[in-house]
């Protein structure tokens, strides 16, 4: 019996679990004594999450909170591009912070050759955004996924259709 097994190496994220921290985040910075009046804005739209705020120091604090309710929620934090911070109108400052979801051809390839130039037994495909892994033994899977995390990429890696 010949059959080949196979997983997909994906870059995504929970986008219940991102809701639910944004919802987080803006529940604490009214509760926070030291926020509270800073009419500090956090919007989460489909690429984005979008922070308006008073200043810098209170941007850092922001960026804080969201990295904690992020780490509970088992979110990475890779995922997380912050983007330069713009002033805004009356003395305020806003900052993009982009959600990157999905491997660049460039990430993908570094991790093909990784596979290829570590594990003979096992085929790597580079399919859209996502990397397929293919092998006749499971066991060649399981050392490719433990080798992938030792690795550290600027994308988070989940692993996913493993059959």
């Amino acid at each position: 019996m010949a059959s080949t097994y196979s997983f997909d190496i994906v870059s995504d994220f929970d986008r219940q679990e991102l809701v639910n921290t944004v919802d987080q985040v803006v529940r604490d910075i009214k509760g926070r004594y030291d926020l509270k009046d800073t009419q500090s804005t956090v919007e989460l739209s489909e690429q984005s999450i979008t922070v308006n705020t008073d200043s810098e120091f209170t941007l850092d604090s922001i960026h804080n909170i969201l990295r904690e309710k992020a780490a509970k929620r088992n979110l990475s934090q890779k995922i997380f591009e912050f983007g330069k911070v713009e002033s805004a109108s009356g003395n305020r400052v806003r900052q993009e912070i982009t959600l990157k979801k999905g491997i660049s051809q460039e990430i993908a390839k570094q991790i093909s050759k990784l596979i290829r130039d570590e594990f003979k037994k096992v085929q790597a495909s580079i399919q859209g955004d996502a990397v397929r892994v293919s092998a006749k033994a499971k066991d060649d899977l399981q050392d490719v996924m433990q080798r992938v995390k030792q690795e550290d990429f600027p994308v988070a890696l989940q692993f996913t259709n493993y059959r």
